[in-house]
């Protein structure tokens, strides 16, 4: 990489993208690819030392991790998701009011006992007496997701990792609950889940982060100043 050009990590897809871009043309950054729509890499108008970089939402968080990137925009959840010594390299500078989600866990509608956190340790101990085996909970969260249920009393159950649609795995019959991300609850609702009353485990929303590795301290702060206003 170039020492004095800032490379700013920015999803390469879906409504975080769009969201993401809109803030750059309230604050007049034009940003434009030289061979279109399908560019990995994008430039702004008029400020050379500016080089995007179209990443993965959570690719964004590992290379800023890495120091590969100096700023970076991706979700709350999943920097929380990501290994503390991952963590302990990224500064958060702004947190926007999009991609508002909350990371949840959700049971089937069928088990009409079960509403609250020590409901579901009396159904996981049961699960182990009766039916041999640990309650399973699908998730593409598993550090979230165990941190959350040995923090609360739950210790008896089995994370498995969610590759695809992780609201269809306790009618797959690959896991009994999941713990998965929602911004309406609607998807859930409409998929027979239910999320637990105190089944919350975190809240999360777009943020503007920094690598701590990056040595172009100057030029970060000048940039974060414009996304700060």
């Amino acid at each position: 990489m170039t020492k004095d050009i800032i490379n700013i990590g920015l999803p390469s897809k879906g409504r975080l993208k769009h969201d993401t871009i809109n803030i750059f043309k309230k604050k007049k950054l034009n940003i434009y690819s030289e061979r279109g729509e399908r560019d990995l890499f994008g430039y702004i108008k008029k400020i050379s030392n500016i080089k995007i970089i179209y990443l993965h939402a959570r690719e964004c968080i590992e290379q800023l991790s890495l120091g590969n990137i100096d700023i970076g925009f991706s979700g709350y959840d999943l920097l929380k998701e990501s290994e503390i010594n991952v963590q302990n390299k990224i500064l958060i500078n702004k947190r926007y009011n999009f991609a508002n989600a909350n990371l949840v866990l959700a049971i089937p509608d069928l088990w009409i006992d079960v509403q609250t956190l020590l409901d579901l340790d009396e159904v996981a101990d049961e699960f182990k007496k009766k039916k041999k085996r640990l309650l399973r909970v699908a998730t593409k969260y598993p550090n979230l997701t165990r941190q959350f249920l040995y923090s609360k009393g739950v210790t008896q159950f089995q994370l498995i990792q969610s590759l695809g649609s992780t609201e269809a795995s306790p009618f797959t019959g690959t896991a009994d609950i999941i713990s998965d991300i929602t911004s309406t609850g609607a998807t859930l609702k409409a998929n027979n889940l239910r999320i637990l009353k105190d089944g919350e485990i975190l809240k999360s929303q777009a943020c503007l982060m920094q690598s701590k590795l990056s040595n172009k301290k100057a030029g970060i702060k000048k940039i974060i100043s414009l996304f700060s206003k």
